[in-house]
């Protein structure tokens, strides 16, 4: 099955998908930052970035090249054991650069979640654009 564990896990794990995509829209890398593990990883399209401040600062540069970006996700897998959990997250995207051109992607994030003081969090993704 696509979507195993207790149910209020893949709830959180729903939530923290939900609040990076609002924090994507807004550009704000605090509440961004936020949904990251400390040593958290991020593989972005073949580019490895370790730590969260890293991870923020990558985000935050790279956030700063559109005038406007829509992030839109789907939940492909959740799979929950214990305190941590994999799973598989769909994205499309419309991006525009400070020249006004527009861009659309559809991407895939394969992901690796922890609970750290009760709260769900991002301890690795690896992101790849599928189409655009």
């Amino acid at each position: 099955m696509a979507i195993t564990g207790p149910i209020e896990d893949q709830l959180a794990i729903r939530a923290l998908h939900d609040s990076y995509a609002d924090a994507v829209n807004r550009r704000d890398a605090a509440d961004w930052g936020a949904l990251w593990a400390d040593d958290a990883k991020w593989d972005l399209m073949g580019t490895p970035v370790d730590g969260k401040a890293a991870i923020v600062g990558l985000w935050s540069g790279a956030m700063s090249t559109f005038a406007f970006v829509g992030f839109f996700s789907q939940v492909g897998t959740i799979e929950i054991t214990g305190d941590t959990g994999t799973g598989r997250l769909y994205t499309n995207e419309v991006l525009e650069d400070l020249e006004g051109n527009l861009r659309r992607t559809v991407g895939r994030y394969d992901d690796h979640y922890v609970r750290k003081n009760g709260h769900w969090l991002y301890q690795s993704r690896s992101f790849n654009v599928l189409k655009g």
